[in-house]
């Protein structure tokens, strides 16, 4: 059966629609030291501090995850297929350093209500009080990662889709 990356590539435009302002999708490599970084600091802090956030991981080497990379650096009017690159709402930036802290954060905070950045203030003092009694009282935070999985389907399947 010959697969499709068609139903592939129009799920990954659904599927970067489907998110709110505030929500993360990172377009990362798993051999990318700047990638690692940008998790981390989205894993360790930006969860924690932003309870509404939701983060999409996309690994760009799997090759059926290349349709929804495309589409993001055409929506971010990017040329370079650089790692990581991070759509927040309709704001886009390509690569991570730490002094990028902030500037992620004035993108995440965009379109949020007064009271969704006063907890997201709230939640910052609390983490730089006591970081780790923060995290462990907000272990379900971690859920708000997900990894995108591009679905390649067969010619019948697409066929399927189609009469839908």
């Amino acid at each position: 059966m010959k697969k499709l990356s068609i139903l592939s590539a129009v799920l990954g435009l659904s599927f970067m629609g489907a998110a709110s302002a505030a929500d993360i999708t990172i377009y990362h490599s798993p051999s990318c030291p700047h990638c690692h970084h940008a998790r981390d600091f989205i894993s360790s802090t930006l969860i924690y501090e932003y309870p509404e956030l939701k983060v999409t991981e996309v690994n760009v080497t799997d090759r059926a995850n290349m349709p929804a990379f495309q589409e993001a650096l055409n929506k971010c009017g990017l040329k370079s297929g650089g790692v990581p690159v991070l759509v927040i709402g309709d704001q886009c930036n390509q690569g991570y350093a730490d002094v990028l802290q902030d500037k992620l954060r004035e993108m995440i905070e965009a379109d949020l209500t007064a009271e969704q950045k006063a907890a997201a203030a709230a939640n910052k003092e609390a983490m730089a009080a006591d970081a780790e009694k923060f995290k462990a009282e907000h272990a379900n935070r971690t859920s708000a990662i997900t990894e995108y999985v591009a679905v390649v389907a067969t010619e019948e399947t697409a066929d399927a889709a189609k009469k839908k």
